[in-house]
């Protein structure tokens, strides 16, 4: 199997690395991807979701992958929906991980409760570059909760401000499962980040969550135990 893994908002390639080293320890294939806009110096302004997605389709193609299983944490659920639609025939796997599954015409952003919804679309509007940041306190909280502070910081100064047009664009497809490839949902356990229970985005693709210890940044605290699940799913 050769596993392409998009990271969530505001993260990078980084976040997968300890899971992708377990994952090319079991004679696997594993490739972590950093969104346009989301590595250190990059211009992030006017992107949309369309770059994420031609960026995932061109590496793929790129190093000419086939039997790809993509793997989305977060918001990468959304992207890595839309490029099964673009090239099925290199894609054999669809694994969300703790993430957003995309209704159509539904962005990420809608998910949200309306008075979070309208608090992401503000923050975008008045950034000089339309992005969206994330306070500590909110990570601390919602995202990395019960680890220690030291681990909280270390995670949280690698996080850039993610492309609102990444949020606020929907996208135009039904569920992978329509196009006849195999989806699975992967949940950790204490996941407190997502604008709607886990389960909820599983029965989108018609699956039970298969659940993994820790947090929204389990692919950090518990890359072993992530791994194995990707790896059994």
């Amino acid at each position: 199997m050769t596993f392409v893994l998009v990271p969530g908002a505001w993260h990078g390639a980084w976040a997968w690395h300890g899971v992708a080293q377990r994952i090319q320890a079991r004679g696997q294939q594993a490739f972590p991807l950093t969104m346009p806009g989301l590595a250190p110096g990059e211009d992030s302004s006017n992107l949309r979701m369309e770059d994420a997605v031609s960026h995932i389709v061109k590496e793929i193609e790129r190093r000419n992958l086939h039997d790809v299983v993509l793997v989305g944490h977060s918001w990468g659920g959304a992207p890595i929906t839309a490029v099964a639609h673009r090239i099925p025939e290199r894609v054999a796997k669809v694994i969300y991980y703790s993430a957003f599954v995309p209704q159509r015409g539904v962005s990420m952003n809608d998910e949200n409760l309306p008075e979070n919804a309208a608090y992401v679309r503000a923050a975008i509007e008045a950034s000089p570059n339309g992005t969206v940041g994330l306070s500590f306190e909110l990570f601390q909280q919602f995202f990395m909760q019960g680890v220690p502070e030291a681990a909280q910081r270390l995670a949280f100064d690698l996080l850039l401000p993610h492309p609102g047009g990444y949020m606020l664009d929907a996208l135009d497809v039904d569920p992978v499962t329509t196009l006849g490839i195999p989806a699975a949902y992967v949940l950790a356990e204490q996941d407190l980040a997502l604008a709607r229970p886990g389960a909820e985005f599983a029965a989108r693709i018609g699956v039970a969550p298969i659940m993994v210890p820790g947090t929204h940044e389990s692919l950090l605290t518990h890359p072993e135990e992530l791994a194995e699940a990707l790896l059994g799913a």
